[in-house]
């Protein structure tokens, strides 16, 4: 028998790491040749490794939420006889990451006078009333143990209670901690980057929907082969169409390059919420679509995000999102915007109210527009510019069910 240790291969663009997932074979299990092995998820997407060979696993490294680097030992396997070992291909990319040296530890207590422990030592000894100061620390570099927590509570020595000990007993009546990871994580981390280093400008606009709710409603029911006509084709539509005298909305910032890319075709992001969290597809050449086929699209692509079938390329790529609630969409949000976009486009719910037309008080279907923009590169001015020019197109809806020009 022999051994083979499988690395973290790289999976492309240039990935130094990825996030473990789901792990589908345990320690001990018995896995054919191309079997699914795990799954694990870098800054594009979610991959799935198989097995390189037919064996036994002795070892696996890394738990479900946890980040491995590439060129990493993965997982170990034990050849099962009469299979030869094949030579483990060497990993594209050498990204793995020097341990830190326990003197520098040491160096770091020095400096700050605080006890070195892990936070779960830490939560233990407050809970015990232990002042980690006066622990006699036999870790590497000064580093309190739990085993160090022991020794004390062995040898006899009055704790205090804790107001942490309260916490601990709630957490023992059913409190229960949920791991964030995989894409639930990804979205945390993108949206708090997204706050963090973008200065968001929001907006919000009241449009009258009253004639495009009657002109959907007719065309829905006239042309029942084609895709149902929601909002959403008409409000895309509308875009496309203020973008032409806007172009500076329909860009991508690299605020580390400094540098604004501007496109000249609009690659609508459609936010779409699914099981896993929220997910981003996108309609390509959204400007070359009429509202049948931007509603065919958003109808196709929102099924594939749900079901987890999208394509890599689906989910990238676009360059100005819009984003809808339906029915639960209150009246009025401040998006998030999708990093390196510059705006986001939200729709909030239809409600019926009174509005004055021609000196006359009449019922009305109105509808609020919440947007967010990039206020280092979209100034308050143009962004109020843009939801008017979109406004106008949603309150003349006929104009938006012409050809698009190619």
């Amino acid at each position: 028998m022999g051994r083979y240790v499988f690395k973290l291969p790289d999976v492309g663009e240039g990935t130094a790491e990825a996030e473990i997932v789901k792990w589908h074979a345990a320690v001990g299990d018995e896995v054919r040749e191309e079997q699914l092995l795990v799954e694990i998820m870098t800054d594009k997407a979610t991959v799935e490794l198989v097995a390189p060979v037919t064996g036994r696993i002795i070892s696996r490294n890394g738990e479900e939420g946890t980040k491995a680097a590439v060129g990493s030992e993965l997982v170990v396997f034990e050849i099962v006889s009469g299979e030869a070992a094949p030579e483990p291909e060497a990993p594209k990319a050498a990204a793995i990451v020097a341990s830190t040296k326990p003197v520098s530890r040491a160096a770091a207590q020095k400096a700050t006078g605080k006890s070195l422990a892990s936070p779960a030592v830490r939560f233990r000894a407050a809970a015990l009333g232990i002042n980690l100061s006066t622990v006699a620390a036999t870790g590497p570099g000064g580093l309190v143990l739990h085993a160090d927590l022991d020794a004390i509570l062995l040898s006899g020595r009055p704790v205090a209670p804790s107001p942490a000990m309260s916490v601990m007993a709630a957490k023992e009546e059913g409190v229960e901690d949920i791991k964030i990871f995989g894409l639930r994580r990804r979205i945390a981390e993108r949206m708090q980057d997204s706050k963090r280093r973008i200065p968001h400008f929001a907006y919000v606009e009241e449009v009258d929907v009253t004639e495009i709710e009657e002109l959907r409603r007719e065309l829905n029911a006239t042309r029942g082969t084609r895709s149902h006509l929601t909002v959403l084709p008409f409000l895309i539509r509308s875009l496309i169409n203020a973008i032409v005298d806007h172009p500076g909305i329909n860009v991508h910032f690299d605020d580390e390059q400094g540098v604004i890319r501007r496109f000249k075709s609009v690659h609508a992001g459609i936010a779409t919420q699914t099981a896993r969290g929220l997910l981003v597809p996108v309609i390509h050449h959204a400007e070359a679509k009429d509202v049948w086929q931007l509603a065919a699209e958003i109808a196709r692509l929102s099924e594939a995000a749900r079901t987890g079938r999208s394509s890599r390329d689906e989910l990238s790529g676009s360059t100005i999102t819009v984003t809808s609630l339906g029915a639960l969409g209150g009246i009025m949000a401040t998006p998030i915007i999708n990093p390196p976009e510059v705006a986001i486009i939200g729709v909030n719910k239809i409600v019926e109210r009174p509005a004055v037309r021609d000196g006359t008080i009449t019922i009305r279907k109105m509808m609020n527009l919440s947007s967010s923009f990039d206020h280092r590169i979209v100034d308050g001015f143009e962004a109020a510019a843009l939801i008017k020019a979109v406004k106008d197109c949603l309150e003349s809806p006929a104009i938006l069910i012409a050809a698009p020009h190619q």
